[in-house]
Parts: C-alpha cells; structure tokens; sequence
C-alpha cells in the first residue's frame, strides 16, 4: 500500500489528479490490489466485474455532456430566478456577483478561494470513493448506492439534451450579465503549487459541456452521498453532515459556476433520485418474494404428487376393544370346564 500511496502522489503532481473516469479507474483497481493484496485472483477480477459497468456509464455521461451543448440555451430565466428569490438581499443583483464582488480579488488568492478549490475538486473524488469503500465492505450496500448514483446521473444527462442553461461566467461572457464575473474555481490549486492538478482541473472544464448547468450535479452529489448514510447515523451528527453540500453551494455560486436555482433543482433531483430508487427496489423484492413463493408452492405440489398411496392390506390391525361381560363368561366357562372334565378324562383317570 505504501508503494502505491508514493506512485499516486508522484501521478497527482506530475499529470494531476484521476478526474477522467478511465483513468480513476485504474487508480481505484490498483487501490484494492495494494490493499488486499492476500486475496485471490479471482477476488481482485470481481472488482473489474463490478465497476466496469459503472466505468463506461461514466464515460458515455461525460460524453455525451458534449453532444447535449446548445447554441441557443436558457440564460436569462436563471437570472430572473435568482435575482427574484435573493434580490432583496444582494440589492437586485444575482448572488455570484454579489459574491464576487466582496469576496473575490484578481490580485490576491484568500483562503477561502483555497478552500473552496478544494471543495470543488472533491466532486470529482468523494462519491466515487465512497463507493469504492462500500465495495469493500458490504456489497449490498455499494449496489445500493451505486444504484442512486447512475440514476442521479442519467436523469441530470436527460435534462441537459431537454433544458440546456447556461451557467453565471457563460453569462457574463455573451452579455447576458453586466456586473463582470470570473470562473475561479480552480485558481486555489495553482496558489498552493499543485500546477498539475491545476491543469488537469482546467483541461475537464474546457471539455466539458458549458451548458449543462441545470440542475446542479456537483451538488446534487454532494447532498446524494450524505443523505445516503444519515439513516445510519445519530441525529446530532447531522448537521455536520449537511454542511458539505451546503459548502459546495456556496463554492458553486460564488465561483460563477451555477445559479442557486441550479442548486435548488439538484436538491430536487436527489429527493426524486431516493423515491424513484426506493419505490423500484420495493416492487423488485416484492416481485422477487411472490416468485420464490410460487416456486415453494410448485415444488410442494409437485413432492405431494410422487408421494405413493397407501395400500389397505399394509395398515395394521385396531386394538380389540375389551367388553367386561365377554370376558368374564370366557373366565367361567375355563373353570367350569376344569372342575367337570370331559368322559375320556374321567374314564383315564
């Protein structure tokens, strides 16, 4: 594990970190080996059974993210939305300029724009670990999740092709805004010497589909892997909790990366992500219950069946049932015959 703990940091500093669903892959495989080295073949070819599905759902996603760009899409409704739910505090502005405007500095990196770098960049890496930490604990578990995670996925993707919005830079950049507003949501990386990570960041955002803002997946993802273990967890650890995805809205809105309604409708998507699942999962185990039900009654039938009957001439005879009065003129008639014996008797003696 050491051995691959130096080569994974060697990798993030010199190529940066395994955003690319491929890529994270192999880190990932690699992971379990070095972790479990003393399992078998076999078990360390499971993890490529399990994952590979997911591998290449992630591949068509990020994919096909590029095909659902449009050159027409939804900017000014965001901008009404937000301006409309928060203009009263931000003095009719929309909350990443207000942001950006008291908190953002060209010249000088904070340390909040450090943290928020680091919060950005934990979309690429926290649910994907997750998963891969339940995968080695409980398979049923990882299923589970996994199951919300390609949900959440393909119902974000769907609504890319459907509703293409544009997010806050977008905005500004074509005019749409007038208040300036700068992408900086990787600039802490390069602040603190990670040039690699830095570029690798930068390379996926100049990659990815600039308009696929609503809803918000880095915060839907957020919330999706806290909400999955809060059922598991005490009440008073949940405020803890929530406070990570209440930090990626704020990194998201301040950064210029999404709108609150973007937020908003990725919170949305989680909540309909856990019914949909939930309901799903609950007609597959009961469908599951009523077949092997009717197999159980099937196989009993069919056991009863072969069974032979029984023959009449094998049961055994009932007990005589006594009567009183038979036996007692039985036990009188043995001794009147032995005090009056037959002729012959007499005649011998």
């Amino acid at each position: 594990m050491t051995i691959w703990g130096l080569a994974f940091v060697v990798g993030w500093l010199t190529i940066g970190l395994p955003t690319e669903p491929v890529y994270m892959f192999v880190w990932l495989w690699t992971a379990t080996i070095a972790w479990r080295n003393f399992e078998p073949w076999r078990v360390h070819l499971g993890f490529v059974r399990d994952w590979a599905p997911v591998v290449v759902l992630l591949v068509i996603y990020n994919l096909s993210r590029g095909f659902a760009e449009s050159t027409d899409p939804y900017v000014t409704e965001l901008i009404n939305a937000d301006v409309w739910m928060f203009g009263w505090l931000t003095g009719g502005q929309v909350p990443t300029t207000w942001l950006q405007e008291h908190l953002y500095d060209p010249d000088r990196v904070h340390w909040w724009d450090m943290l928020a770098s680091w919060v950005y960049f934990s979309h690429f890496v926290l649910a994907i670990g997750v998963a891969l930490v339940l995968w080695l604990r409980n398979r049923a578990r990882w299923a589970a999740f996994i199951r919300r995670f390609l949900f959440l996925c393909a119902a974000g993707l769907a609504t890319y092709f459907i509703y293409p919005a544009a997010p806050p830079w977008w905005a500004y950049e074509h005019g749409y805004l007038t208040e300036a507003v700068d992408r900086i949501s990787t600039r802490g990386w390069a602040e603190l010497g990670l040039h690699g990570a830095y570029n690798a960041l930068n390379t996926g955002q100049l990659a990815s589909n600039p308009v696929a803002a609503m809803p918000s997946l880095h915060t839907a993802w957020a919330l999706l892997v806290v909400v999955f273990f809060l059922p598991q967890l005490r009440r008073r650890w949940w405020p803890l909790l929530l406070t990570y995805p209440l930090a990626m809205t704020f990194t998201l809105v301040y950064a210029g990366e999404h709108y609150i309604i973007d937020v908003l409708a990725g919170w949305v998507y989680v909540g309909l992500t856990f019914l949909v699942v939930g309901l799903a999962e609950k007609w597959w185990w009961a469908y599951r219950a009523r077949q092997r039900a009717a197999a159980d009654a099937e196989r009993g039938a069919g056991e009863a069946a072969a069974e032979p009957e029984a023959d009449p001439a094998d049961a055994e005879p009932l007990p005589r049932q006594r009567n009183s009065e038979t036996d007692e003129f039985a036990v009188a008639a043995v001794s009147e015959r032995d005090d009056n014996p037959a002729p012959e008797q007499r005649a011998a003696g």
